[in-house]
């Protein structure tokens, strides 16, 4: 079996036969240079599974689904909120953080925050590209920009909120693992946090405070840090 995993919007299931799209058709058969008869893999939330290639015609992949290779993920749920930042180091920051396991991303518009919109549809192709490449299954979601106080009291007694904080002195981070709320880390803009936004989020009801370097980071720098240092403590 090839190495190749693409994910696949549509439902699937043993013995179904369908077409990969354009774009992922030339993919596989032009970039891979997979031929009739051999087999790759295709996912979506339901799991992952091996697909035979039936036909290639007029540059399109025909394909039967053989079998399944693996169910259903049932993991912790890791959101990001993060202010948009200069494309290539976003781009950069999505995938990775991708790849670290967030499973939901959701964009702060802060008071310092620079970038003001985003490339939804750019960004959405990244993260199904990082997920395809980091042997994920389930896609993470990208929601539309808020400002931090929608986000905060939309998401009261709902989530845990880890926060990435220069001011305090707490070097060390304790999460409950047990517990059933999403995980979220939130990571300020370039400029930092103002002092109005750091005491939103300190009076939020389920926070966690935490210094992750001495130095003054980088946006993107900060975010694969502190997703690094939780994905690590819910793996032990």
């Amino acid at each position: 079996m090839s190495n190749i995993r693409l994910f696949f919007a549509k439902s699937l299931s043993i013995n179904l036969t369908d077409k990969l799209d354009k774009s992922q058709s030339h993919y596989v058969s032009k970039v891979m240079r997979v031929k009739e008869n051999e087999v790759f893999s295709l996912f979506n939330s339901s799991g992952e599974w091996e697909a035979k290639i039936l036909n290639i015609s007029k540059n399109i992949v025909e394909f039967n689904v053989r079998k399944q290779l693996r169910k259903k993920e049932n993991i912790k749920e890791l959101w990001l909120a993060f202010s948009p930042i200069k494309s290539n180091y976003f781009n950069f920051m999505i995938q990775k953080a991708t790849e670290l396991g967030v499973t939901r991303f959701i964009p702060i518009i802060f008071d310092r925050t620079i970038v003001r919109k985003i490339n939804k549809e750019r960004l959405e192709k990244i993260i199904i590209e990082a997920t395809e490449q980091s042997n994920r299954i389930n896609i993470p979601t990208l929601e539309k920009p808020q400002n931090l106080k929608n986000f905060l009291n939309n998401n009261s007694k709902k989530i845990d909120l880890v926060f990435t904080d220069l001011n305090t002195a707490k070097k060390k981070l304790e999460i409950n693992k047990e517990a059933n709320k999403p995980l979220c880390a939130i990571v300020g803009p370039e400029g930092d946090f103002t002092e109005k936004e750091r005491e939103l989020i300190l009076n939020f009801k389920s926070v966690k405070s935490i210094n992750i370097n001495q130095n003054i980071l980088r946006a993107e720098t900060a975010t694969i840090s502190i997703i690094s240092i939780i994905s690590y403590i819910l793996s032990l």
